[in-house]
C-alpha cells in the first residue's frame, strides 16, 4: 500500500512538472521582421538583332559585314569577344517591287554580355543602322547574389529580434533565446526586363565617337521576411 502511494505521488509530481514546462513554453513572443536592399546589376545581357539588307536593287550587304562592325565596336569599347554569342538565326525572302522573291535576307540575334549600360549606345552607333532591326535587355543579374541574400536574411532576423525586444520592454519583460525561425515566402527578385534601346542614326561613311551613357540601369531589389519566436524570460 505504501509503495502504491509513493508511485501515485511520483506521478503527480511528474504531471505537475510537465504542466509547468508547457506553461513555460507558452511564454513566448512571435514577430515578423523584414529587410530589403537594392544593388546595380553587373551582368546585363543585351539582345542585338542584325539583318542583311539590300544596298540597292542588285547588291546585298552580307550578315558577316555587319557582324564585323559589331565585333570591331566591341573591341573599341574594350569588351572581349568572348562576351558575344549568337542567340538565334533566321531568314526571309523579300520582293523587289513587283518581281518574284530573289533575295534571301539572313538575320542573327546576338547576345552581348556587359557589366553596365554605359557603352551600349556607342557600340550600336558604330553599326550600320540599316542592319539593326531591334535591341533589348534580355536579362540582368548580380554576380554576388548569394552573399546578398544572406545579408538581407540576417538583417530581417535582426529586425525581428529588435522588434521583440522593444515590445517586451513596454510590458517590463525581457527577451530570451530564439525558439524558432521561419522564412516567409516573398516574390523573388526580378532578373528580367524588356527594354528598347535608343539608337541615333548616322551617315554610313561616318565613324562616331564612342560615347558613354550617364543613365544607370534599373536596380535589383532583394527582399526577405522571417518569422521568429523568442522565449520570454
Amino acid at each position: 500500500m505504501k509503495k502504491n502511494a509513493i508511485l501515485v505521488l511520483m506521478f503527480c509530481v511528474s504531471l505537475c512538472s510537465c504542466k509547468e514546462n508547457d506553461n513555460a513554453k507558452t511564454r513566448s513572443i512571435d514577430v515578423v521582421g523584414s529587410a530589403e536592399q537594392e544593388v546595380l546589376p553587373d551582368r546585363i545581357l543585351i539582345g542585338i538583332t542584325l539583318q542583311e539588307y539590300m544596298k540597292d536593287a542588285n547588291k546585298k550587304v552580307d550578315i558577316l559585314v555587319v557582324e564585323a562592325q559589331l565585333q570591331k565596336a566591341m573591341a573599341d569599347a574594350g569588351l572581349p569577344k568572348e562576351d558575344l554569342a549568337i542567340g538565334s538565326i533566321y531568314g526571309e525572302q523579300t520582293w523587289w517591287r513587283k518581281k518574284k522573291p530573289t533575295n534571301f535576307l539572313e538575320s542573327k540575334t546576338y547576345l552581348l554580355s556587359v557589366p553596365n549600360l554605359a557603352k551600349i549606345d556607342g557600340i550600336l552607333n558604330r553599326i550600320d543602322q540599316r542592319a539593326i532591326t531591334g535591341t533589348n535587355i534580355n536579362s540582368y543579374d548580380y554576380s554576388k547574389m548569394e552573399e546578398l541574400r544572406k545579408e538581407v536574411k540576417i538583417k530581417a532576423l535582426q529586425v525581428a529580434k529588435a522588434k521583440a525586444e522593444y515590445l517586451l520592454k513596454g510590458i517590463d519583460e525581457s527577451l530570451g533565446e530564439a525558439l524558432e525561425v521561419h522564412e516567409i515566402e516573398v516574390e523573388p527578385y526580378n532578373r528580367f526586363q524588356q527594354m528598347e534601346s535608343n539608337v541615333m542614326p548616322y551617315a554610313t561613311n561616318a565613324v562616331p565617337v564612342l560615347q558613354e551613357s550617364t543613365v544607370a540601369s534599373q536596380k535589383i531589389k532583394v527582399r526577405y521576411e522571417v518569422k521568429a519566436s523568442f522565449k520570454i524570460k
